[in-house]
């Protein structure tokens, strides 16, 4: 029997590891930069600060606003036992959602300098309710660290604590960056507000689903986690506004497609708080986008099927075996790609 479902070994390529970014570029901005034309099927090469004349004033950008929380957590239990905690999302002054590694059961208490928490609850899910005796986000900013992705192979350092952040982020409410957007130092948004592009924002608020395989042979089995986004009434209003100009949406990575392109409502981007598992396949139409920012990313990943389904698979996946051809850097802190 003829399956009519999409495997995902379709979106898979080899990728050498030390092609994966280990570290930042030296300076923002100066990362490479391949320039995608959907229109002729076109690949060039060319550095990130080319932006500001390959973007204009028919073009207007939304960028991801989020801020990274330094989420990672280590603390002692009474026995002496080490446990590190992942803070996923911080529901009130007290509690916060984590994942955990060490030996925890439910009611074991685990020690900060001048700081506690409780297991509280253990999720089917995986995850853990946690109470903390004092502000999360307190002991977080004093404690805490940058919870860099578990394909970049060391600690976090002061650099990351500058460097894994957007030079626009604001909300801090987040578990990995909107990588894409790394790229932008001040100078280039100035130089692209001056020839008179827009700049937006909005925010997604990224979850540790990011980092999680495709497990499922097939895409159509694969379930995607949830995100919550917001986008202020301004912004909608302009975003309808400048599309409705005929203005081209630049989306600066693929947080801010999914967030646009779930809250798209009857030929208008709605404004407000949301919730979305939108897994852009084969099959989806894109109702908003019209241009694209993005990194590279991992073989057999959600994301990867997101820019094919923009690009064109074929395209895409040229794409990518040129970016290993010409050792272009992958993931969170490599290298750019701009879809037209």
């Amino acid at each position: 029997m003829i399956s009519n479902k999409t495997p995902i070994s379709d979106y898979d390529f080899n990728l050498p590891e030390e092609l994966i970014a280990q570290n930042p570029a030296e300076t923002r901005g100066k990362s490479r930069l391949m320039n995608i034309s959907r229109a002729n099927g076109t690949i060039s090469d060319r550095v990130f600060t080319d932006i500001t004349d390959m973007i204009d004033d028919n073009c207007f950008l939304v960028v991801n606003s989020t801020r990274v929380m330094k989420a990672r957590l280590y603390a002692k239990k009474p026995t002496g036992g080490l446990v590190e905690l992942l803070v996923l999302e911080k529901l009130d002054n007290e509690h916060c959602m984590c994942l955990t590694k060490g030996n925890v059961k439910q009611g074991t208490e685990l020690n900060f300098p001048n700081a506690s928490a409780v297991i509280e609850e253990m999720r089917e899910d995986g995850t853990r309710l946690v109470r903390f005796s004092a502000d999360p986000s307190e002991i977080m900013h004093r404690f805490g660290h940058i919870p860099l992705p578990p394909y970049i192979h060391r600690e976090d350092t002061e650099t990351d604590a500058n460097r894994y952040q957007t030079v626009y982020s604001a909300d801090e409410a987040s578990v990995a960056a909107p990588t894409a957007g790394l790229h932008f130092t001040d100078e280039i948004l100035d130089k692209l507000r001056e020839k008179g592009v827009k700049i937006l924002e909005l925010t997604l608020n990224i979850g540790i689903g990011t980092f999680r395989p495709v497990k499922a042979d097939y895409l159509e089995d694969h379930d995607m986690h949830w995100e919550k986004y917001y986008i202020s009434p301004e912004t909608a209003k302009e975003i309808n506004h400048l599309r409705a100009n005929g203005k081209q949406l630049v989306a600066v990575g693929t947080t801010a497609v999914r967030a646009l392109e779930s809250a798209y409502d009857e030929g208008n981007i709605k404004a407000g708080y949301g919730e979305t598992n939108l897994f852009i396949k084969p099959g989806y139409k894109f109702k908003v986008i019209d241009r694209m920012i993005t990194n590279f990313h991992l073989p057999k990943s959600t994301l990867l099927v997101l820019v094919s389904m923009f690009a064109g698979y074929g395209l895409t996946m040229n794409a990518y075996k040129h970016a290993v051809k010409k050792k272009y850097k992958f993931f969170s802190y490599g290298d750019a790609m701009y879809i037209e």
